[in-house]
C-alpha cells in the first residue's frame, strides 16, 4: 500500500465518510478555505493511480468510490509507524503514550479487559 500525502489522506478520509462522490461533492465537505477544484481533482486522480479509489463515469463527471477500507489503511499505517518509530514493539508504543500522559490507567485497564475477553 503506497503511502498517502497529507492532502491525499484528508481527501481519502472524506471519501470514507461520505462514500461514493464526485469532486464537487467532496470539495463541499472541506472546511474553509476549500481547495481549488482543479487541485482537488488532481489529488483524487492520484488516489486513483495509487489504487485507493476507483472511478465510474456518470454522464459528464466521474464518481469516485473507495477501494481500500479505512480499517485496512489504519492497520497498514499503524504497522509501519510501530515498525519505524517503536522498534516493532506495540508495548513501546503504549509505554510512550503512558509517559506522555496521553492514556490513563483506566484506559489501559479497559484495553486489558478487551484483550482478556477475546481469549
Amino acid at each position: 500500500m503506497e503511502k498517502l500525502t497529507t492532502q491525499e489522506e484528508v481527501a481519502m478520509r472524506l471519501i470514507w465518510k461520505i462514500g461514493p462522490c464526485v469532486v464537487r461533492t467532496l470539495q463541499a465537505q472541506y472546511p474553509e478555505p476549500k481547495p481549488p477544484y482543479t487541485t482537488l481533482a488532481s489529488v483524487v486522480k492520484n488516489l486513483e493511480r495509487k489504487k485507493y479509489v476507483r472511478s465510474r463515469r456518470c454522464g459528464n463527471v466521474y464518481e469516485y468510490f473507495p477501494l481500500v477500507e479505512q480499517e485496512e489503511y489504519k492497520k497498514a499505517f499503524m504497522k509501519e509507524t510501530v515498525s519505524n518509530l517503536f522498534s516493532n514493539s506495540y508495548k513501546e508504543l503504549v509505554s510512550f503514550f503512558a509517559k506522555e500522559e496521553k492514556i490513563s490507567a483506566k484506559d489501559l485497564r479497559e484495553i486489558i479487559d478487551m484483550i482478556e475477553s477475546k481469549k
